[in-house]
């Protein structure tokens, strides 16, 4: 549905190098300046490319340039591989200003996967995607929380009217953008509530995620009524 693959092995060893894209020449220029060690190591994990990276993964191979040194040798090693995820939380709409992932936050199952609205330590992420869905609560209890059907917005009007912006560490991924984008009951070719990013973009561990849902108006608005936010894409994992 959301393009999930499993965990693997990052295949492609070059872009992890920085030698991807390298002619031939190039290449024997880097092959040797390296020592004899490292060079027959880089020659095996080369020969040794496994089937072509897919979906969200595939888009991560673009911005391995951009990670940290120690999670990209932790990645060559295999210490680190590759997941697809969904880093989520849900929460009461109760004002015109939601904030979806707050410091304040304890990761709990069902109701948020990410404590403080921080990566864990060397955990990097590429946000592919957003869901938004939104659901009516029997009652405030937590139990009630987890077991609500969230449904596409299609149904909450000053939901959808509304507007959501992602920033990660104060950089936008997305910018301020109607909340019409998902409204996807009527596009088969989408899951519900889930918009693709053209632009995906990585989020480093330890840096706050800022995911803002901004309502123009409250009307209409049922008591216990709960929106949940995914960010879908890949993430490293031991």
């Amino acid at each position: 549905m959301y393009e999930f693959d499993g965990v693997e092995e990052y295949n492609n060893q070059g872009a992890l190098l920085g030698i991807d894209g390298m002619d031939g020449d190039e290449l024997l220029g880097a092959l040797r300046r390296m020592n004899p060690v490292k060079r027959q190591k880089t020659i095996n994990k080369l020969a040794n490319t496994g089937a072509p990276s897919k979906g969200s993964r595939a888009e991560m191979e673009k911005h391995f340039g951009e990670l940290h040194p120690h999670i990209k040798e932790s990645l060559v090693k295999g210490e680190l591989r590759l997941a697809d995820t969904i880093i989520y939380s849900t929460k009461l709409v109760n004002s015109k200003t939601i904030k979806m992932f707050e410091t304040q936050d304890t990761k709990e199952i069902g109701l948020t996967n990410i404590s403080g609205a921080k990566l864990p330590k060397n955990q990097v992420f590429l946000c592919s995607g957003i869901i938004l869905l939104a659901g009516v609560s029997a009652d405030a209890t937590k139990d009630s929380i987890m077991a609500t059907k969230f449904d596409g917005i299609e149904n909450f009007p000053a939901i959808v009217s509304g507007e959501i912006d992602l920033k990660a560490n104060k950089k936008q991924i997305l910018p301020e953008t109607n909340c019409y984008i998902f409204k996807t009951a009527s596009n088969h070719t989408r899951p519900i509530g889930y918009y693709k990013l053209s632009n995906p973009r990585l989020i480093m561990d330890d840096v706050l995620i800022e995911l803002t849902l901004q309502l123009g108006t409250n009307s209409g608005i049922q008591q216990n009524t709960y929106v949940y936010a995914g960010l879908h894409g890949t993430i490293t994992t031991p």
